[in-house]
């Protein structure tokens, strides 16, 4: 049993704005929670950007039992007006007693102005509850607004000696159905995902999001240096999500004019060979992508490990042995000479989903580009 303390309700705010991950944009999501004598009297989420945050939602469920209230809130009142109202300003005004804060907004406009104007009108403020846990639940608004980076994860399945396909290309299915609908799930929560041009061109993905429920698609993002993708490509053609295409100076112009005529964006990045991913990931996050998910074979994943654009990876290992010395792998790179110079990971989650492994973890660069 839970005892009820700051925790326990920031816990609630906390566990509501998880809900709402992917749906946001490049807001952050989060969780607010009115309790009023000892009683939760109002609830909210922030639900979409442009729409009223989730302290606005918690305080119009209050109504008049805020006056007075403690309010928690899992990502400091905004201060400032965008394109809502400022949060702080209508805490002021609805006279609560206390509010507690899980963890400061990063955002120049915000940055501490939120917590500060409402200690300046007499109200108590506290900071830091779950902080930990706050932080992590929107890192990927975190990268975006301190760096105008996406925050990129690289997602991957292989067999257990480390195989996406076997010696002739096969890849369905490593891992298994609950392994997939977690996949899928990490898909809805992501703004953008992202394939090379090869593996669009062995498999023809849909890259959608496909639950039991209905779910939100990221654009589809490819890789394609010399814009090799075929006209016919389902990406290209089915209307359900945005289609997107990096490549290089050196792509046909007369393909790119086709593509866009259809209503494909394609951006330069670069003048080839390879497409510069360090700019890519610059235009995209100027186009409001804060997050990409990452389902490349191992050439993509291995460039990335190389120029460090990676935040964090998942792996799932599917008990299975494929061989193969032609197989491909999950990453292909140059590596390093030495095993003291390898890329680990560090703050690992494991988990067991049904007979796969998933292991979660943030790169650690030994050296910085």
């Amino acid at each position: 049993m839970k005892v009820i303390d700051d925790e326990y309700y920031m816990g609630l705010a906390l566990d509501m704005a998880e809900r709402a991950l992917g749906q946001t944009g490049t807001n952050p999501v989060v969780g607010s929670v009115v309790v009023q004598s000892g009683a939760l009297v109002g609830l909210g989420t922030h639900l979409q950007r442009g729409t009223p945050h989730a302290e606005v939602h918690a305080l119009n469920m209050a109504g008049a039992l805020a006056e007075g209230s403690t309010v928690y809130v899992t990502l400091e009142p905004c201060s400032h007006q965008g394109l809502t109202p400022p949060c702080a300003e209508r805490l002021i005004r609805e006279k609560v007693r206390r509010v507690v804060v899980a963890c400061e907004d990063p955002n120049p406009l915000v940055a501490g102005k939120g917590i500060d104007l409402l200690r300046n009108h007499g109200i108590e403020v506290e900071v830091g509850v779950l902080r930990e846990r706050a932080v992590r639940l929107n890192r990927r608004f975190i990268k975006h607004i301190t760096t105008g980076l996406p925050y990129v994860t690289i997602k991957t399945a292989s067999t257990l000696d480390g195989k996406i396909a076997s010696r002739t290309g096969d890849s369905k299915w490593i891992s298994g159905e609950r392994s997939r609908e977690i996949v899928h799930t990490m898909r809805h929560r992501h703004q953008a995902i992202m394939v090379g041009a090869s593996t669009l061109i062995a498999d023809d993905p849909q890259l959608t999001t496909r639950l039991s429920v209905p779910g939100l698609s990221p654009i589809r993002i490819i890789a394609d240096s010399r814009l090799r993708i075929p006209e016919t490509a389902a990406v290209l053609n089915d209307g359900k999500a945005p289609t997107w295409i990096i490549t290089t100076s050196q792509a046909e112009q007369d393909k790119v004019a086709r593509l866009v005529e259809r209503g494909i964006e394609v951006i330069l990045c670069g003048d080839g060979p390879q497409v510069d991913l360090r700019l890519a990931f610059t235009l995209l996050g100027q186009r409001g992508i804060s997050s990409v998910l990452v389902e490349g074979g191992g050439q993509l994943n291995g460039s990335l490990v190389e120029e460090q654009l990676v935040d964090e990876i998942v792996l799932f290992f599917a008990p299975k042995l494929v061989g193969g010395r032609e197989a491909a792998g999950s990453f292909t790179f140059d590596g390093f000479d030495l095993m003291q110079d390898a890329v680990s990971l560090r703050d690992i989650e494991v988990e067991q989903i049904g007979d796969n492994v998933c292991i979660r973890g943030i790169p650690v660069w030994t050296t910085k580009k």
